[in-house]
């Protein structure tokens, strides 16, 4: 793509229950579009596992956090599970838009909610459904590692997120990933074409008719 005719970039919202298919999707995601960034979120908890900081997540103490809020440096944040701080940074999600690379937000319909707040215009939303209920359960519990009442606790979580499904521009049933990876292939055609993400349009039609 040349500068003259350099698009700009979308925010692609990715969300779901639990088991749904979601990160499978946005890890193919990934994979296939090399002009797709996935958005790093900023967190106050510590590093899990084999989690790298500045890969995973940025991980920061909450007196950073409360700075970087303070000087307004989020486009959404909020604390999760009663403890830790999530945010999404402002500044990196810019300067990928602005040079025409798309931005993967694998994230719930309460982050969500707040990125409509900031960055409305710049918004593909993605719902991604499980076929039915037992489904879903059936998929959670393959994991084999939880106690009933945690799969419980996970199940009507899993039924509160799916509630917002309305609230998003796109929905998925993912019944088979090759179709729906299909489905996310024609909604990201469709949306760089719109024409409020590509700025040179103007010029190039004026160049081709003179002014009007």
């Amino acid at each position: 793509m040349s500068n003259e005719r350099k698009r700009r970039g979308l925010m692609l919202i990715l969300s779901s229950p639990s088991a749904a298919g979601k990160t499978t999707l946005a890890r193919l995601l990934l994979a296939e579009y090399k002009d797709m960034d996935l958005s790093i979120s900023v967190t106050t908890r510590k590093a899990r596992g084999k989690e790298v900081d500045g890969e995973d997540y940025h991980f920061v103490s909450a007196e950073t956090f409360e700075e970087m809020a303070g000087r307004g440096e989020f486009l959404e944040y909020a604390k999760v599970l009663g403890s830790d701080f999530y945010g999404t940074p402002k500044a990196p999600v810019e300067a990928a838009l602005t040079a025409g690379r798309d931005v993967l937000f694998d994230i719930d319909w309460q982050g969500a909610q707040q990125l409509k707040q900031s960055a409305a215009s710049d918004l593909v939303k993605v719902f991604i459904l499980p076929p039915s209920m037992e489904e879903l359960e059936r998929r959670l519990r393959g994991r084999g590692v939880d106690s009933e009442q945690v799969m419980q606790d996970r199940m009507a979580r899993a039924k509160a997120e799916i509630s917002h499904w309305g609230e998003y521009h796109y929905v998925i049933v993912n019944e088979d990933i090759e179709n729906s990876m299909a489905d996310l292939r024609a909604i990201l055609a469709a949306e760089r074409r719109l024409r409020k993400r590509q700025p040179w349009l103007g010029d190039f039609v004026r160049g081709l008719v003179g002014p009007f």
